[in-house]
């Protein structure tokens, strides 16, 4: 049976237990138990499929994973607790001592410190190039590159990558190319379609939608991921709970809906705060005269909910900026209904160098903004508080 997005968004990836519930069963148990000790030892040797543990196997979650999986076009998806435990898990999986990994610079701030820092200590190097110089990708290649990894669009400078450009330079090289597609989700932007081999998510922004639980996932290929990242899973137990599962389901029920909409006010935004005289500059991919606008109109079908842009007078005025708003919430989460505020440079990015800043382009005056679904009028009056009273940037 093929469906459209909406659709698998509101029907995929489960199937009703003999109750014949209408909404999906959450299963909140540790275990599952076994008929006999032979189907037991079954289970536990990989002969036969079913339930163990809720550590590794729980079928609220499996609902979730089979949901994304369909959604992102991926054969498998694997739940995990956050995030950056999806980010861990993937490294973990695929990469060994003396291995080469090749990142954007224009990621999150967690997970650059996650290469930078912490991968190194076990052997694993990484490069930082820029997420649209496809040259810079290519000349960073060593023999024991293995992996490729970037978000499209960037944290929080909203830089789009050329996903196919990218993928066909890992696959030259015999390596992989993951994408965090956390600000697009697959309603937006389905990596796999444009050559990616593996996809993560922080379901606990946009595919939730409400700021109410904090997941993740990997989504790719069977093979990749039950041979290299499920053991992982299964051993170290960065674990989805089956109740942040079954809220992650309710949230893929809206999530194209929400996706469009989030679009629609961050485009309006995003012009206003152009024509804004105490705004300097605006990034959002959505505006004709973002550098990679034609490229995210090509490999998007929309440009997403987050928009940031900076102020001249450095962190002074960008807090200014903050502190002024009456109505969104400074918070450094994103993806919510509720539009949020962040600095970036004292916040998602705050434990990273100034010289790591620096070559990120994340300034002291810059600002980002997750568009909620308010009406839009209340959240221009709340940002014109703080605008309002800085000196004009032309």
């Amino acid at each position: 049976m093929s469906w459209g997005p909406d659709t698998i968004g509101l029907r995929g990836g489960w199937e009703r237990t003999p109750e014949q519930e209408h909404s999906e069963a959450i299963f909140p148990t540790s275990s599952f138990s076994f008929r006999s000790a032979a189907e037991a030892a079954a289970r536990f040797s990989g002969e036969e499929a079913g339930n163990i543990y809720s550590r590794f196997t729980n079928p609220t979650v499996r609902a979730f994973e089979n949901r994304l999986a369909a959604m992102e076009g991926g054969e498998r998806a694997i739940g995990m607790a956050s995030g950056m435990a999806a980010i861990l898990a993937m490294c973990m999986g695929l990469l060994r001592a003396g291995d080469h990994v090749i990142c954007s610079l224009g990621v999150f701030g967690t997970t650059a410190s996650l290469f930078a820092n912490h991968l190194s200590r076990f052997g694993v190097t990484t490069d930082f190039v820029s997420p649209t110089d496809v040259d810079a990708w290519a000349a960073a290649v060593r023999p024991e590159t293995r992996l490729l990894f970037l978000e499209t669009p960037s944290n929080p400078l909203t830089e789009v990558a050329d996903i196919r450009a990218l993928a066909d330079i890992a696959h030259a090289n015999n390596a992989l190319l993951a994408v965090d597609n956390c600000f697009c989700t697959p309603a937006l932007q389905r990596p796999l379609e444009w050559g990616a081999d593996l996809v993560t998510h922080s379901a606990t922004k946009y595919l939730d939608g409400q700021g109410r639980c904090v997941g993740g996932a990997v989504v790719g290929d069977a093979e990749t991921l039950d041979k290299a990242i499920f053991p992982f899973l299964r051993t170290a137990g960065p674990s989805m709970s089956p109740f942040n599962a079954w809220v992650f389901l309710k949230g893929l029920e809206t999530l194209n809906l929400r996706m469009r909409a989030h679009s629609e006010q961050a485009a309006a935004l995003a012009a206003w705060l152009q024509d804004h005289p105490a705004v300097d500059r605006v990034h959002y991919s959505g505006l004709p005269d973002h550098r990679q606008h034609a490229l995210a109109a090509r490999q998007q079908t929309a440009f997403g909910g987050i928009v940031s842009f900076e102020v001249p007078g450095g962190r002074e005025a960008a807090w200014q900026v903050i502190d002024a708003t009456r109505m969104l919430s400074i918070t450094a989460n994103l993806g919510d209904v509720r539009s949020t505020i962040t600095h970036p440079a004292s916040t998602t990015h705050g434990r990273l160098s100034p010289e790591q800043r620096d070559a990120m382009a994340i300034r002291e005056g810059l600002v980002r903004i997750s568009v909620g679904l308010e009406d839009l009028g209340d959240i221009q009056a709340d940002l014109d508080r703080g605008l309002g009273g800085l000196r004009p940037a032309r």
